[in-house]
Order: structure tokens, then C-alpha cells, then sequence
């Protein structure tokens, strides 16, 4: 809670008090939280609600309950509405209070830098050898390879961490004690946890490693894409369709330089049409899932199995299996020439980007 200590007032304190700790926040949201005697939000306060309190006869020495706010917005941390907060952040509202059943700040969300707050666990696939990449790969894991001076999985957990991601597990194998030296460094908002592989397990094995709550979801993305998949958007769709697993998927065309031939259902060697070069559009797997508890804590433990048996076997099982198309940016760093690419594209948004 980076912002409780700053922004949490007594309501016992005095409107002099506020003021003091108000400008102590000079250059910061200057925004103040009161809470009752047992720990409960119980209003808030700005500098404009107490210069209206002032004017409407409140005096330096009352209570700050004499000129708080008390018809204030927060978000239930045991029910977040996603919606809600999406509309108060889009409203430009900067502190968001996260209360618990009994109504006491759990959190407060900076929407600058939290932008939601996805009520899911998160996977990142990060134990492969990268062998198309070396001799890159070789002392140094794909994951922690730099894209514009930042390790390829840091702009990862940056998109988790925004999506206000509690909790995070790193699955690793090769050059695993790199990647743990990584995290143990890097300070996050959320805990993040690396478990190790005994052995390659696939690219979901891992996920039979680790504990599930019994319900809910997780996000499960390798570690060495670069994207700029909404998590918020993937998540929501996720729920509205009542999926088991949602993927996200790329558009993939495929032109065809020639003149395709249609035949006959009942004559094949009858030709009944020409189609001079076509383009065939599909969706591609971008190695990216929204993927049920329920399903994960299914998974054998310690066996090698890839998403795609898990998919496989979810359709099979009459499960509901959707998609969800990535209208912007994904590289699947595979190769020199992907890696040349992401990096020219990062410079340039950097470039672009105001300073």
C-alpha cells in the first residue's frame, strides 16, 4: 500500500492537522482518506472541501469529519467492479480506495500507474533455452535478453503490474538462477514467485507445479513476447463469454501467388471455378491464455503437457473455448530477425512517446 501512510487521516483529527499533512503531499495526489475509529473509510478529503467548510463556518480546530467528503467512491478488493473503475479512471479520478467486507482500506489504486485491477493470478512461461537465438541465449535466458535496455520479460510483468496483478509465478528451467536473481533485484508491486522445473515440462507443464484457488482464473503468457494486448479487455471478454480458456490470437494471412482451383464436391477432377491469387486470413495462436483454476488444478502433476493438449482436451470435454484477437502490437521473439525488429520498434516508440 504505497499511498496508505501519505493518505490515511484520523477522524480525529483537526481541520490545522489536515492541512499540515496536505501539504506534506505537495507535488503528489493531494488527497486525503478519513477513517472512523475502527479502521473504516469514512470519507475524503481535498483542499477544496475544506476551503467549503471554511466558508460554510467550519473552523481550524474542528474535526476533519466537520468538512469531509462522505459521498466518496471506492472498490470492494473482495468484488471489484472492473466496469466501475474503468469509468472513474477514465473520469481522470487519480486514488481509488479498495475496501474490505467490513469497509477498511485494503489498498488505495493510483489509476496513473494501476490502471485496473484483474482479480487473477499470473504465469509466465519463462524455462526455454531460446536456441534460434543464439549465441545470444547462450550465458543469458531469452526472457532477460534487452528490447531498448529492458529485459523482454520486464515489459511483461510492467503490463501485469498496471493491470493490478497481485500475484505472479515465473516458471523457469534453463539459466533458471539468472531469471531468480532478476526478481530478487527488482522490486514489484505484486509478489512474484520463480518455480522451477525439474525437467522441460512443456509449455503449461509448469502450471501443475503450483497451487490454484478453487475458483477464478489465470493468465498464462510466455515470457518472451513483446505485446500490447489490453490484459483489462482479454479479461472482461474472458467473462462475458463464459469461457473455460480464452486464447488470444493474432490475424495471419496467407496470399496465395497462383490461381486456385475450385472442383466439384462429386467430380473432383471437374473444375467449377478459378480464384486468382487469394488471401486466406486465420487467427494464429499468440501464446497468451485466460485459462479456469478449475482446469489448471486438473493438470498432472509434474507431466509434460503443452496448452494445446489442454485445449484439446477441453473441447473434447464439451467445455467452452473462445478467442480474443490482438488488434496491436505482438512479436514472438523466435528468431534474429524478430529480435532486430522488436528492437527498432521500441526505439522508435520511444522516440515517439512524449517526454
Amino acid at each position: 500500500m504505497e499511498y496508505t501512510d501519505q493518505h490515511i487521516i484520523s477522524h480525529e483529527a483537526t481541520v490545522t492537522d489536515a492541512l499540515r499533512q496536505l501539504n506534506q503531499l505537495s507535488g503528489r495526489v493531494m488527497t486525503l482518506f478519513v477513517t472512523d475509529g475502527d479502521g473504516r473509510l469514512a470519507g475524503t478529503l481535498t483542499d477544496g472541501d475544506i476551503r467549503r467548510g471554511l466558508l460554510a463556518g467550519a473552523t481550524l480546530n474542528d474535526k476533519v469529519t466537520a468538512v469531509a467528503h462522505r459521498n466518496f467512491r471506492a472498490l470492494r478488493s473482495y468484488a471489484p467492479d472492473l466496469d466501475l473503475l474503468r469509468q472513474w479512471r477514465t473520469a481522470g479520478i487519480r486514488l481509488i480506495p479498495e475496501l474490505d467486507a467490513d469497509g477498511r482500506i485494503t489498498d488505495i489504486i493510483d489509476t496513473s500507474t494501476t490502471t485496473t485491477r484483474l482479480p487473477v493470478s499470473a504465469i509466465l512461461m519463462a524455462g526455454g533455452k531460446g536456441e534460434r537465438l543464439r549465441p545470444m541465449t547462450l550465458t543469458v535466458p531469452k526472457p532477460l535478453l534487452e528490447i531498448d535496455g529492458k529485459a523482454i520479460i520486464d515489459y511483461n510483468v510492467e503490463a501485469i503490474e498496471r493491470a493490478g496483478i497481485k500475484r505472479v509465478r515465473v516458471a523457469v528451467n534453463y539459466l533458471a538462477d539468472a531469471i531468480r536473481s532478476h526478481f530478487a533485484n527488482r522490486p514489484s508491486p505484486a509478489e512474484i514467485e520463480c518455480v522451477g522445473e525439474p525437467a522441460p515440462l512443456g509449455t503449461l507443464g509448469a502450471a501443475s507445479l503450483m497451487d490454484h484457488e478453487p475458483e477464478g482464473d489465470t493468465l498464462v503468457m510466455n515470457a518472451d513476447i513483446l505485446t500490447t494486448l489490453s490484459l483489462e479487455d482479454f479479461y472482461l471478454h474472458h467473462r462475458r463469454e463464459h469461457n473455460a480458456i480464452t486464447i488470444a490470437a493474432i490475424p495471419y494471412n496467407v496470399a496465395v501467388p497462383y490461381a486456385i482451383l475450385t472442383t466439384s464436391c462429386t467430380d473432383s477432377s471437374r473444375v467449377t471455378a478459378l480464384e486468382e491469387k487469394p488471401t486466406y486470413a486465420y487467427y494464429a495462436n499468440a501464446g497468451i491464455y485466460m485459462i479456469s483454476n478449475e482446469l489448471l488444478a486438473g493438470l498432472p502433476a509434474g507431466e509434460r503437457t503443452d496448452a494445446t493438449d489442454l485445449i484439446d482436451r477441453a473441447i473434447s470435454s464439451g467445455l467452452r473455448v473462445g478467442y480474443f484477437p490482438i488488434s496491436g502490437v505482438w512479436i514472438d521473439i523466435g528468431s534474429p530477425v524478430d529480435f532486430a525488429h522488436a528492437q527498432e520498434l521500441m526505439r522508435q516508440h520511444r522516440l515517439l512517446s512524449p517526454q
